[in-house]
């Protein structure tokens, strides 16, 4: 089955601490995002696969990246442009984790670019949780309005 290059779908997982919202984020595995951290977190995600539904690409992709089996209900948080162009749909979810615990998938990429040199590892290397403000600063900067939209989802 192909993937849709242009469009990804993945989980936002939240939990409330003491009444504190939590975000719960992946960090990108890979030599380009060894040494970065604010605005280089993400939700877990990924491609979705030609026919398929956009949530079951979100719960595969959030599997795939941290070994966690995702389970209803979800809130839709819709969709938004990455600065490169990609869409990304989410739908949060609330459970609680353990970021020491998770297993990734592993990818394979060359590195550096153009070198024909591969290299394999995990496809997300850590998580971590952090309340809501904190995440809006590690997380890709257009990705922000989904806790924004989860914000406002929870004060209904």
């Amino acid at each position: 089955m192909s993937a849709r290059a242009s469009v990804s779908a993945g989980l936002l997982l939240f939990r409330r601490t003491r009444g504190m919202l939590e975000i719960f984020l992946a960090h990108p595995g890979g030599p380009f995002w060894a040494n970065r951290d604010v605005g280089a977190w993400t939700i877990p995600k990924g491609a979705v696969n030609e026919g398929e539904d956009l949530i079951d690409g979100a719960c595969r992709e959030f599997r795939e990246e941290t070994g966690i089996v995702a389970s209803p209900p979800f809130i839709a948080l819709g969709s938004i442009r990455q600065k490169a162009g990609k869409v990304v749909h989410a739908w949060a979810w609330e459970a609680d984790a353990d970021p020491d615990r998770i297993e990734s998938n592993l990818t394979r990429s060359e590195w550096p670019r153009g070198s024909g040199r591969w290299l394999t590892y995990p496809e997300v290397d850590r998580c971590a949780w952090y309340a809501a403000a904190a995440a809006r600063e590690k997380i890709n900067p257009a990705q922000a309005a989904f806790i924004d939209r989860l914000e406002s989802e929870l004060a209904r």
